[in-house]
């Protein structure tokens, strides 16, 4: 049963749990949802400006969640962007966050950020979902997961021009409270920070694709911490970080959302090239198969944006990402590789 801040009653403590199909609860149909991301990201990452691209995907989440008086939606970051389910008397917060964001990011951060915005009803014609579950990264800290394929065919429809919210020319500055990139970059320790995108064709079954997410994860969950791209002990911050104690950065590591599921597998790891060869040897024969896209993109750091939300600071969140490109690269390098199968198969 989905409550008013579109969050299921339970929330599953271990991650394989949301893998399961049969676990996801459909939103309603007068729902929105809601989806950002910079324009022509990889090029601004590519020439250093990943923090920016970051706080960029993440402010959308900050700026919605103060204005609605609540974090305690349904939300997801995405790197270069984000996604989120609001009820229907959401609408003006949602559009004046995002007409507000997407200022920001034009005057302050020099970035384009599209957005859009649309209800399930609207996805649901066209033949997709959206379902989410609930994944309890600690006691304070719970992320959604989405499954149905309706924000990836959202996501396609706002880069094709539709369902666009078009910027306020006058918009007043998006109360960003909370949000902060204060972390230094964190280094690779087993081998290479690795961004990887998952994703099922549209005619594969949800068990099969389950089936094979789970082969995958247990690959990662083999290694120390399963796979934790920030490290156990403390870190020792920069210039702009601030120190806290074993307790604190425990609670720092276990709130980040270095795994989850997004209409795929979206994650961000701290791991060696043995475990990356053994996934590729399952996911390169799967897409030949034509049952998934995938992409992955290997750096030498992972990046941490934090929100400590005003109402619950207990509560407080850490989205994860590469340094060299994280989700946005492994994003191009899923649909070069898709583009390739296509090639292949027309090849003479």
């Amino acid at each position: 049963m989905i409550n008013s801040h579109g969050q299921s009653h339970q929330a599953f403590d271990e991650f394989s749990h949301v893998l399961d199909p049969d676990v996801y609860e459909p939103l309603p149909d007068d729902w929105l949802i809601g989806i950002t991301d910079v324009v022509n990201s990889t090029t601004a990452i590519r020439s250093g400006r990943y923090e920016d691209v970051n706080y960029a995907g993440a402010s959308v989440i900050a700026a919605l969640g103060n204005a609605w008086g609540s974090f305690d939606f349904a939300f997801v970051f995405r790197g270069d962007g984000a996604a989120f389910a609001l009820p229907p008397q959401g609408m003006m917060a949602a559009t004046s966050a995002l007409r507000q964001v997407a200022s920001f990011a034009r005057a302050d951060l020099d970035l384009t950020l599209r957005i859009g915005l649309l209800t399930v009803r609207e996805i649901r014609t066209s033949g997709r979902d959206v379902r989410i579950a609930r994944y309890a990264a600690s006691e304070n800290a719970t992320y959604a997961m989405f499954t149905g394929g309706g924000l990836k065919w959202a996501e396609q429809q706002i880069k094709n021009g539709r369902y666009l919210v078009k910027p306020g020319r006058y918009a007043t500055k998006p109360d960003l409270t909370g949000l902060s990139c204060d972390w230094t970059p964190f280094p690779r320790q087993r081998g290479e920070i690795l961004s990887l995108l998952l994703e099922p064709r549209d005619h594969i079954s949800p068990e099969v694709f389950a089936a094979l997410a789970k082969r995958v994860l247990a690959v990662f969950d083999a290694g120390p911490r399963q796979s934790h791209p920030l490290p156990g002990d403390i870190p020792i911050p920069g210039d702009r970080g601030r120190q806290v104690d074993a307790k604190g950065w425990s609670a720092v590591a276990s709130n980040s959302d270095f795994r989850k599921f997004d209409d795929g597998l979206r994650l961000t790891l701290d791991c060696t090239h043995e475990q990356i060869d053994k996934v590729e040897a399952i996911l390169v024969p799967a897409r030949a198969r034509g049952e998934i896209n995938f992409g992955m993109h290997r750096q030498s750091h992972a990046l941490m944006t934090c929100l400590v939300p005003s109402d619950r600071p207990d509560s407080h969140l850490h989205f994860l990402d590469g340094m060299g490109g994280g989700y946005a690269r492994a994003a191009e390098k899923m649909e070069e590789g898709a583009l390739g199968d296509v090639v292949r198969h027309h090849a003479p």
